[in-house]
């Protein structure tokens, strides 16, 4: 099936319960979208999920969330089909496509001291996989069940580490780097659909994921010291980017990376 008609108020947000997915997933609903929304927490977390499902309630919008492994194939046709069993009907597709999805593998392809302590190729596929991969996958399933149209706008979560290094981030690294090409090559394949592909690349953020690299720390100091804006970029600054793209004016602007990072990226330091 191809895609059906023009995108309408709906959005799929996957990673979609903190850090930039869940903050775009709150903005969006504030510039009046229904927010579809796939994420995976366990029991300690999901107050949180229930503090943003609340949040979007009162921007008068619905959520519809889904607590599964965005990277299964079973998981994520189930998502779709849900999605495309309400859509189909209205003959609408879905306005935004966020992937968000930052679960990977931290960890040095060489280590000297243990070679239990190296990346494994199981990690280092897996990481691939979830983080860069899986756009192609969802774009795939999406696109064949009517759910991408004239308008629809897909954003990809990247980050400067694609093109840079820093300890034990390798397999992050490669699959951000993926992650671009695959924007590039979506972009051009979707083009004649009017459905446009970009890279977001923020600038260092505090977010779950960011703490979970080892030097976090540094990477924040650093950022925090050295944006010309004089500080670091947060969840909101991005959301908000991401909800000003999501229109029609934006239909020529595809295939890119594109910066926001308060000029993070262009300083010297």
């Amino acid at each position: 099936m191809a895609a059906v008609g023009k995108a309408g108020p709906y959005a799929l947000v996957l990673g979609a319960s903190s850090g930039f997915g869940g903050a775009t997933a709150l903005e969006l609903a504030r510039h009046g979208m229904d927010i579809f929304g796939v994420h995976l927490d366990r029991r300690g977390t999901m107050p949180v999920v229930g503090a943003l499902l609340a949040e979007i309630d009162k921007a008068g919008r619905k959520a519809t969330y889904f607590n599964v492994n965005a990277a299964d194939a079973e998981n994520r046709a189930e998502v779709v089909k849900t999605i495309a069993d309400r859509l189909n009907k209205e003959g609408a597709a879905l306005r935004v496509v966020l992937h968000s999805l930052a679960f990977g593998t931290l960890k040095p392809f060489i280590s000297e001291e243990d070679p239990k302590e190296r990346l494994s190729q199981a990690q280092m596929e897996m990481t691939l996989d979830v983080m860069a991969n899986s756009l192609v996958y969802w774009a795939q399933g999406l696109y064949a069940a009517g759910l991408l149209g004239e308008g629809s706008r897909i954003y990809a979560m990247t980050s400067a580490g694609s093109t840079r290094v820093v300890p034990t981030y390798g397999a992050v690294s490669a699959a951000k780097a993926a992650l671009e090409s695959h924007v590039r090559q979506l972009a051009m394949e979707l083009a004649p659909n009017g459905v446009t592909v970009n890279a977001i690349r923020a600038g260092v953020t505090d977010t779950p994921a960011l703490r979970r690299i080892p030097v976090h720390d540094r990477l924040m100091e650093h950022a925090a010291a050295g944006n010309p804006s004089g500080r670091m970029t947060t969840p909101e600054d991005i959301a908000r980017a991401i909800a000003t793209l999501a229109t029609d004016a934006t239909g020529w602007m595809t295939g890119n990376v594109i910066g926001i990072d308060g000029g993070e990226d262009i300083a010297s330091w």
